[in-house]
């Protein structure tokens, strides 16, 4: 019964929503816990009964918070995936290390490392969609820190069913389970036997979340209300309805308001923003930081998790002085300039641009962030085998190159494209400029001046995305390679 209740229900919430058709590849996050086990298996299950002729691939980052246990999770996962007969791709990051080289606490750094990851696997297996296995306990443990941390009405809706994996990304991370209970799936895995691993550490209370979980809710259902879970769980759809009615509203008023907008600043009319209602006012701000953050030069920078609701209403008080040449910083170095009837939204200038054109070492090999431009990239020295050089080819993307290792001239530099650059596209009769190369492959020319080159000490080798230079390519006399990827953090 607890089968058929549990498929029903994940059934329901595939296609009521809208958030896997048939036939699409999907990568599945999975933690070897009860939840990512039982969304594993009933993802399974649905895709043969029901012949979905989804292409389920397995993904799960080892944090190296746990020590064995951590490792014993991560061999958990790939067995699974090997009984199931689904891909698994299994790696390994130092979390602890990382949170402490960049001074941002363990959760927060594996949180974001663990997005970035899934989303190269998407890259490497050509899907466009993450399953993560958060629940209906999640979603109301979410609410109730949102409000305890005084957020605004859109923190009110919880935990998204779809939304893009980071800003600008055509991969979607979807959660097909957010309207089970977590005690529904521990049911399901006990009447079908399905093992799955135990997470000692969320019984530490040393995280506030665990806290909410352990504590908190526990107290409220049995001193406030026996049906708590289910209460923030109303609030929180009926949080998101608001919110989608609020965002739809915004968007008919938006265009109207845009004086002028740039790549580096957007224009709004201040006198007809102040007309309308302080909520609307909030959102239409809100939307303006949002679509400036969209330009391309600085899409590597995450500002929608640090901006506030106290942010917003800081915009709209700077909206309503009256004074002219005032303004309020924002996160990431974002300004907004109260000058007569219009508020300036500007982007960080000079030094953000200074940051993109900073020549780059790349370590061969090793990984070489590229924060600004939201890109990693990895190189490896590999052994070269020419019978299986074609079948890797219809298996790389644009974002993977592979490069005859002898006729490379290190160190290797990332950098902007320079006047006069010119290089021997793979495939082309000889060399050209790199700005005709541009016109030829049809770049924007807004995206041009931001190109990542590639270069060695004789010149560029990777227009990256594009084309690799003629001088680099794989040979018959090739014996090494080096295979580099430039892949979205």
């Amino acid at each position: 019964m607890a089968q058929q209740t549990f498929l029903k229900q994940l059934r329901s919430e595939i296609i009521d929503h809208g958030l896997i058709d048939p036939g699409r590849p999907v990568v599945l996050a999975v933690s070897g816990g009860p939840d990512s086990m039982a969304m594993l298996h009933g993802l399974v299950e649905l895709n043969q009964v029901d012949e979905m002729g989804w292409v389920l691939h397995v993904a799960h980052l080892n944090h190296q918070i746990r020590g064995r246990e951590a490792d014993d999770d991560a061999d958990f996962v790939a067995r699974q995936a090997k009984v199931l007969a689904l891909g698994c791709t299994v790696e390994r990051e130092d979390i602890p290390a990382l949170a402490s080289q960049t001074k941002r606490s363990i959760e927060e750094t594996a949180r974001t490392r663990r997005y970035e990851f899934l989303e190269k696997v998407c890259l490497r297996v050509d899907a466009q969609i993450v399953a993560t296995a958060h629940q209906a306990d999640d979603n109301a443990e979410t609410v109730l820190h949102h409000i305890l941390r005084g957020t605004g009405l859109r923190g009110l809706a919880g935990i998204s069913r779809s939304r893009p994996i980071r800003p600008g990304s055509p991969i979607r991370l979807i959660r097909p389970m957010l309207g089970l209970r977590r005690a529904e799936l521990v049911d399901y895995l006990d009447e079908m036997g399905l093992a799955y691993r135990h997470d000692r550490s969320n019984e530490s209370d040393e995280h506030t979340r665990n806290r909410l979980r352990n504590r908190v809710i526990p107290l409220l259902r049995e001193q406030v209300n026996p049906q708590v879970t289910d209460a923030l769980l109303r609030l929180a759809e009926q949080a998101e309805w608001f919110e989608h009615y609020l965002e739809a509203t915004a968007a008919r008023t938006f265009e109207t308001l845009i004086v002028t907008q740039t790549d580096q600043e957007l224009v709004l009319n201040a006198e007809t923003l102040l007309k309308k209602s302080p909520i609307i006012q909030t959102e239409l701000i809100r939307r303006a930081i949002m679509t400036l953050w969209a330009a391309p030069a600085y899409r590597g920078i995450e500002i929608d998790r640090e901006l506030s609701f106290h942010h917003l209403q800081s915009v709209a008080r700077l909206a309503a002085n009256p004074g002219s040449g005032k303004q309020l910083s924002l996160p990431a170095g974002m300004t907004v300039l109260r000058q007569y009837r219009r508020l300036i939204f500007r982007l960080p200038g000079e030094e953000l641009r200074e940051e993109i054109a900073r020549e780059i070492v790349v370590a061969c090999p090793g990984r070489t962030p590229l924060p600004v431009r939201g890109l990693d990239v990895t190189t490896e020295i590999v052994a070269f085998d020419q019978e299986a050089w074609p079948a890797i080819q219809k298996q790389k993307d644009a974002s993977e190159e592979w490069l005859d290792l002898d006729q490379i001239r290190p160190p290797l530099v990332v950098r902007l494209p320079k006047r006069g650059d010119r290089f021997h596209p793979l495939g082309a009769p000889g060399s050209k400029k790199l700005s005709d190369f541009f016109i030829d492959a049809k770049v924007p020319p807004d995206e041009r001046d931001r190109a990542a080159v590639l270069c060695d000490q004789i010149g560029p080798i990777w227009i990256v995305g594009l084309r690799i230079d003629d001088r680099v390519r794989i040979r018959r006399s090739t014996r090494q390679a080096l295979r580099i990827r430039a892949a979205p953090r």
